[in-house]
């Protein structure tokens, strides 16, 4: 028997699986580099800090910086929240992707195991069929 039908089946889902392991690949780079973003900000900060500690005119502008630093530092820690929740869908949909394949390759593996059996069940009935043809002819 043809298992053309579980072949696709399986590279399909196969395919899915791929393109939704890229999907997360993706997103997980846009989400670290949104945390590396953050970090940078937090490191700009702190020299921020310690240039106006160290000079009296700097330290007139420090206020309006953290007061923008504040406001970009909170967009920043927004985006990176929706991107969280959009790398959680994506692994959800990437783990039931492959659950699905999973499932495929056990039916057709269930298939081929039936198909074997079938063949060795038929073969067997030849053999005896020829012993008795053989038995009884002589």
């Amino acid at each position: 028997m043809s298992m053309k039908w579980a072949d696709s089946l399986i590279r399909i889902s196969k395919h899915e699986v791929e393109t939704l392991q890229k999907r997360v690949g993706e997103i997980t780079e846009r989400r670290v580099a949104g945390e590396r973003r953050l970090q940078s900000m937090h490191d700009e900060a702190e020299r921020e800090a310690e240039r106006a500690r160290a000079d009296p005119e700097a330290c007139w502008y420090h206020a309006t910086y953290m007061k923008g630093w504040r406001v970009q530092r909170e967009q920043l820690i927004q985006h990176i929240a929706v991107i969280l929740v959009e790398e959680a869908g994506a692994r959800d949909a990437l783990s039931k992707a492959f659950e699905e394949l999973k499932k495929f390759e056990h039916v057709a593996e269930v298939a081929r195991l039936a198909d074997v059996k079938e063949l060795a069940k038929r073969e067997s009935a030849a053999l005896d069929e020829m012993g008795l043809r053989k038995a009884s002819g002589r």
